[in-house]
């Protein structure tokens, strides 16, 4: 199997509120092998200029780690007041440090549980918006040499993306790609392994997280758990990321949390046309390994307002599971 780099996301350290020299510093001295940053708080953002950019370019070619890079949205409107934006600017910007920095990933999320609430604009409407926003950006990403990587967040199912990129006549290593979140996809009713078949030839970097899902009478919980004692199939989905042409970065990301997923609600299930009887039934299997690991105390749900008391120890323990997994091979 290919050699893959293990790093983290700088999401899953935000409670120590760590500059993006420091979280650096924090992965080579705990022997991740590279930093994807989703974005940054604004004390952090001021930080960012020319200089700053090339120390961190010089820190991470120093110790041989990788970079990857964040801040950009894809979705053109705030996701708040629903009114409409003009993105090229933050995309060009995303495009510009990333380039500064000798990185071609750019991870693009605007957040958002947008079906969840039926007074939002529809999944159709956003689609159509973000591909004529994104078709404007297409030449300026490839002068950057950047490709904008789309996160499997709450915006889009695996099937949408799919859309999504044929909306935009992009092929895959163009200048759109997927940012896998291997636990994202189970709050968008996907089964993690199936949805990565979908979407693979587009992965071009991740967010490698375990999950876990609890089938209730109010509907499904989905929540992020420590690697290895949750359900999601890492080992399967790393085994298919390995049959890229390209590298893969596997970057941990972890955080406190849960989220609700009203199912017997016929209008919000109908949010989701492209789940089938045979998908839905995988993810009624996992809620039942799910349960078994709780019965067992395997796995649990940390509250989000907890999670900084929690962050440090179980990104460490993270990059050490997965790191052992990947040696077990």
């Amino acid at each position: 199997m290919k050699k893959f780099k293990i790093g983290i996301d700088n999401y899953g350290l935000y409670p120590l509120r760590l500059n993006p020299l420091e979280t650096l510093q924090w992965a080579r001295d705990h022997g991740a092998e590279g930093v994807a940053f989703s974005g940054l708080e604004p004390e952090e953002q001021k930080l960012i200029n020319p200089a700053y950019l090339k120390d961190l370019r010089q820190y991470a070619e120093t110790h041989n780690l990788y970079l990857e890079w964040g801040g950009a949205q894809h979705i053109p409107r705030d996701m708040s007041s629903w009114e409409k934006r003009n993105l090229f600017a933050i995309s060009e910007k995303a495009a510009h440090e990333a380039e500064a920095l000798g990185t071609r990933i750019v991870r693009s999320c605007s957040g958002g549980l947008m079906r969840w609430n039926p007074e939002n604009p529809t999944t159709e409407t956003l689609l159509l918006e973000t591909a004529e926003a994104l078709k404007s950006q297409r030449q300026m990403l490839k002068d950057h040499n950047v490709i904008l990587a789309i996160e499997t967040h709450f915006e889009f199912t695996t099937f949408e993306l799919r859309k999504l990129f044929e909306l935009c006549e992009a092929e895959p290593g163009d200048y759109l790609g997927v940012c896998l979140d291997t636990m994202n996809l189970l709050t968008m009713l996907e089964d993690p392994v199936s949805a990565i078949e979908r979407i693979l030839p587009w992965v071009v970097s991740t967010h490698i997280k375990d999950g876990a899902l609890l089938l209730t009478s109010e509907g499904l919980t989905t929540f992020p758990v420590e690697v290895g004692t949750g359900v999601v199939d890492l080992k399967r989905i790393i085994h298919l990321l390995s049959t890229l042409s390209w590298d893969v970065n596997l970057s941990v990301e972890d955080h406190g949390g849960d989220f609700q997923l009203p199912i017997y609600d016929q209008r919000f299930l109908s949010e989701f046309p492209d789940l089938t009887e045979e998908e839905f039934a995988k993810l009624k299997i996992l809620a039942q390994k799910t349960q078994a690991k709780l019965d067992d105390t395997e796995c649990r749900i940390v509250e989000r307002e907890k999670w900084g008391e929690v962050s440090e120890d179980r990104m460490k323990q993270n990059l050490l599971t997965l790191q052992k997994l990947l040696s077990d091979y």
